[in-house]
Order: C-alpha cells, then sequence, then structure tokens
C-alpha cells in the first residue's frame, strides 16, 4: 500500500475553505467530501482534510488552537520552480489569504509564506538539489 498523509485542518467555512483550496490547485475528492468535511488531494499520497471546527473536535478532547493568533504547524510543499512558488502564493493572495513574511531567498532554495482563510500557515519552496549541495557541503557524521 502507498504510504499516505492526510492533514487534517480545523475551518470555519467548509465551503469557502474548499473554494480557497481549489484556487491553489487542489482537487476536491467528493467521495471523502460533505457538509461537515472536504477532503482535498495535492498528490496521490497528500490529501488536506479541512473539517469544519464542530466536527473536528469530535476526534480530540484537546482545545482548538486559533490559527490566525497561535503557531502549531508549518506546511511546508514543494514546488517545481521559483515561478510555481510566487504563483501558488499569488493565488492564496487572491482567494483571500495573507502573505505572511517576505520571500527567502538564499540562492539554492527560494520560499514564501501565506495563510489561509484560518490562519492555517503554508511555505511553498523550491529548492536547487544540486545547487544545495554545493553550498552545503557533505553532512558531517555524527558521533555518540
Amino acid at each position: 500500500m502507498t504510504k499516505m498523509i492526510f492533514v487534517n485542518l480545523p475551518v470555519t467555512s467548509v465551503a469557502k475553505a474548499t473554494a480557497f483550496y481549489e484556487a491553489l490547485g487542489f482537487t476536491k475528492n467528493a467521495m471523502f467530501s460533505n457538509e461537515q468535511a472536504s477532503a482535498m488531494e495535492w498528490s496521490e499520497s497528500i490529501s488536506v482534510m479541512l473539517l469544519h471546527t464542530a466536527f473536528y473536535r469530535t476526534f480530540t478532547d484537546k482545545a482548538l488552537i486559533d490559527a490566525r493568533t497561535t503557531s502549531g504547524v508549518l506546511l511546508c510543499i514543494s514546488r517545481d520552480s521559483r515561478q510555481e512558488v510566487d504563483a501558488i502564493t499569488e493565488a492564496a493572495i487572491y482567494a483571500g489569504g495573507r502573505e505572511t513574511r517576505e520571500r527567502q531567498d538564499m540562492g539554492f532554495m527560494y520560499s514564501r509564506a501565506f495563510e489561509d482563510l484560518d490562519g492555517h500557515t503554508w511555505e511553498p519552496m523550491f529548492m536547487d538539489m544540486a545547487a544545495a549541495a554545493e553550498t552545503m557541503g557533505q553532512p558531517e557524521t555524527v558521533t555518540a
């Protein structure tokens, strides 16, 4: 079986959150979506489950954070180019998201960051692996 990851995010409006993620290029999987949840596919092995906050609470006894004021996770997604990093970030802003920091350009790595409608932070990034290896060098051996 293929290893998969399902990132579950609490949202205040499933419909608005679904439209936001569709604007970023995610695809809704209707088989696993209803008025309480939207299954949004990023790839064959990565999905984001947008769960209405009331439904999300049925999975945990912990208090929910307000992602607009408290950071609990940074969701980093790779892109194939700097242009794709810019495109998804601009799509997020156009769809109602908010850019959260200046773009970072380390030469071999380029990234930006934005929040979705509920404050969840996404960091699209592009890394030139050959340039990264050259810049970072070989990792040192760690001894105990």
